[in-house]
């Protein structure tokens, strides 16, 4: 069967260290700009412009509702065809791009449902007042809003670090290619049980600290 699980990681240690690296950089930059591009899409969600509303639900509804892998596919393959300014860019700014879309798609519903689960009466009331509606909104919707949006952020990070696994379907260094790496030295089934091992530790780390 080969060598142990132990050995294996004890002499390929840094391949899998620079592999896990990796995938905390894609999964905080895909949450990162994810997040910012999903407050505006949840912003134009709670508008009362009935068109706004409707182009954010079908980004929304499109970008959920398709496969992660699928949008990677099509991020790599058509936008240097759509855009041919882009074809000198490096093929991890198109996996980032699907990335960074998919995650503000599942974060702008996050901020939707955290602006959402405040008290409606609290925003009349504070209306009535003579608040306008952007100090409501700072001053009484979003400092409550902030206590739901955040753990359910940690959490999008979270799926986010299992989701970027399929990046290493393009070549990129994050912590599944490292199995591609060490299949070349005829290693097939110890990588994966100690990426396994990395990924439940990550993920027991991260839900503890949310």
């Amino acid at each position: 069967m080969g060598p142990s699980i132990l050995d294996v990681l004890l002499e390929y240690w840094p391949i899998f260290l620079k592999g896990l690296l990796g995938t905390l950089k894609y999964a905080l930059i895909a949450v990162g700009f994810g997040s910012v591009l999903g407050a505006l899409v949840a912003v134009l969600n709670l508008s009362k412009s009935k068109l706004l509303t409707a182009i954010a639900s079908v980004y929304v509804n499109v970008l959920r509702g398709t496969p992660l892998l699928v949008q990677m596919y099509i991020a790599y393959f058509f936008l240097p065809m759509a855009i041919p300014a882009l074809n000198s860019l490096s093929k991890e700014f198109y996996v980032l791009i699907a990335l960074i879309l998919n995650s503000s798609a599942y974060v702008s519903e996050i901020i939707r449902g955290g602006i959402r689960s405040v008290d409606k009466g609290q925003t009349e009331a504070a209306r009535s007042l003579g608040m306008s509606a952007g100090h409501c909104m700072t001053r009484i919707v979003l400092p409550q809003a902030i206590k739901n949006i955040l753990p359910a952020l940690g959490n999008e990070y979270i799926a986010m670090i299992k989701e970027t696994s399929l990046a290493g379907t393009f070549m990129l260094y994050e912590l599944m290619y490292t199995r591609t790496i060490l299949a070349n030295k005829f290693l097939v089934w110890q990588p994966l049980f100690i990426i396994a091992a990395i990924y439940l530790l990550c993920t027991l780390v991260l839900s503890g600290l949310v």
